[in-house]
């Protein structure tokens, strides 16, 4: 593993993307309870809105198939465009990148659906093409079925990806319970979103 991959993730140096939350695609997955991966994928976007981490949030076909992004993550960045495409690669997409570009930061945090198909194409695309780092959430992304899942992110960890989980990032970016400025805000969305403190 690079000596970057060790860095700790922090607000300063990752940007997020959340790709293809849709009802359609929500709908297919089997990996995961549905209920449990929004909570999961909503804790992780208001977790980078407390920290402002750059996000971009891209959608595939929604108006003929997918649906809109879920009402509760858009209700966390009214502010964000969506980026509509038709590729099922988000790296595919002009817009994606530069978006990912503009942000200036090479570490970036993956929420997305599927896990064997729109996340393994982006994590590749992004790797080899952008050289940008990927962290997976494993807990806020789905496949088609458990083995779908498992087997999309053993293969990308075996190409460098870096498995995390969305509680995972929210604490690496608090780091120290003294960053008073984020403390209540971290302890709300822990209490909400994952019933503990």
């Amino acid at each position: 593993m690079s000596k970057s991959k060790l860095e700790q993730l922090s607000p300063a140096n990752s940007q997020i993307i959340f790709i293809d939350h849709q009802p359609q695609m929500a709908f297919g997955v089997q990996s995961i309870d549905r209920q449990v991966l929004k909570n999961n994928t909503v804790g992780l976007a208001k977790a980078a809105k407390v920290f402002n981490v750059p996000t971009t949030i891209t959608t595939v076909e929604t108006e003929s198939f997918s649906g809109h992004t879920y009402p509760e993550l858009l209700a966390v960045f009214p502010e964000n465009p969506i980026l509509e495409r038709t590729s099922m690669n988000s790296w595919d997409d002009q817009k994606v990148r530069d978006s990912l570009a503009k942000a200036g930061r090479k570490k970036i945090i993956v929420s997305g659906l599927w896990t064997e198909v729109c996340n393994n194409t982006f994590a590749f695309g992004a790797m080899l093409e952008g050289d940008y780092e990927i962290y997976m959430v494993a807990d806020a992304s789905g496949g088609t079925s458990k083995e779908a899942h498992d087997y999309a992110m053993q293969r990308m960890i075996q190409a460098g990806v870096v498995p995390v989980t969305w509680q995972q990032v929210l604490l690496e970016w608090q780091r120290d319970w003294a960053h008073r400025e984020t403390y209540d805000a971290v302890i709300d969305i822990v209490k909400e979103h994952s019933g503990a403190y």
